[in-house]
C-alpha cells in the first residue's frame, strides 16, 4: 500500500478546504507518498442518531482506518474563539482506540487554521490543536524560518503551522505567501514521514 499523509480538516466557508488542497499539493511534491483529504461531519445534540456514515455530497468523512494507517497527520480547522471547531474536536474526542493501541505514536503531525480577522486566534488555535496530537504520541512539525514567506507575509503564516486570513464570511483567495507556506508544511511532513518509515 502506498503511504499517505492524512489531511483531516473541517471547513464551513471553504477557506480551510482551500488550505487543505494546497497542503495536499505540498505532500505530493515530496514524491512516493500520497495525500488523503478527509473531513468530519457537523455536530449536533443528535449526531449519533442523524449523521450518515457517508456524506451525500462533498468530501469523504474520515474513518478509523484512515487514521490508523496514515504515515502522518495534518489537522486543519477554522478558529472558534481561539480553538478548533467543535466537529473536529468531537472527532478527536472519539479516537481513544487509536490512543490505546498506539496507532499514531512516532508519526509526524502538523496543524493549520483560518481566521476571519488578523488577530482572531490563529496561534492559540494552532497550539491547542497540537494537544491531542501530543497525547497520541505524535511528533509535532511546524514551519521553520528558513521559509522566507514567514517573514514577509502580511496575512497568514506562523511557525506553529499554516494559517490564512479569510476576512469574514466571504473567504478571500489564499495569498501567494499563504500558498507557499501551506505547500511547504505539507512537503515537510511528507518528507519526515518517509524518512521515519525508511529508518524505523
Amino acid at each position: 500500500m502506498t503511504p499517505y499523509i492524512l489531511i483531516l480538516y473541517y471547513s464551513r466557508s471553504g477557506a480551510t478546504l482551500e488550505m487543505a488542497k494546497q497542503i495536499a499539493r505540498g505532500v505530493e511534491q515530496a514524491g512516493n507518498i500520497e495525500a488523503r483529504l478527509r473531513t468530519v461531519p457537523g455536530v449536533s445534540a443528535v449526531i449519533e442518531a442523524s449523521a450518515a456514515s457517508i456524506p451525500l455530497e462533498g468530501a469523504i468523512y474520515c474513518n478509523e482506518t484512515d487514521l490508523k494507517q496514515c504515515s502522518g497527520l495534518i489537522l486543519g480547522s477554522p478558529t472558534r474563539f481561539g480553538n478548533m471547531a467543535a466537529p473536529l474536536k468531537y472527532f478527536l474526542d472519539n479516537t481513544s482506540n487509536a490512543w490505546v493501541n498506539g496507532d499514531l505514536i512516532d508519526k509526524p503531525a502538523a496543524v493549520f487554521t483560518s481566521t476571519s480577522t488578523l488577530h482572531g486566534g490563529q496561534e492559540s488555535t494552532l497550539l491547542s490543536m497540537m494537544l491531542p496530537l501530543l497525547h497520541q504520541g505524535m511528533i509535532i512539525t511546524g514551519i521553520p524560518y528558513s521559509e522566507g514567506e514567514l517573514s514577509s507575509t502580511t496575512t497568514g503564516g506562523t511557525p506553529y503551522g499554516a494559517s490564512h486570513l479569510a476576512r469574514g464570511n466571504q473567504p478571500q483567495k489564499l495569498s501567494a505567501e499563504e500558498i507557499v507556506l501551506c505547500q511547504s508544511l505539507g512537503k515537510r511532513v511528507a518528507k519526515i514521514a518517509l524518512q521515519l518509515e525508511a529508518n524505523p
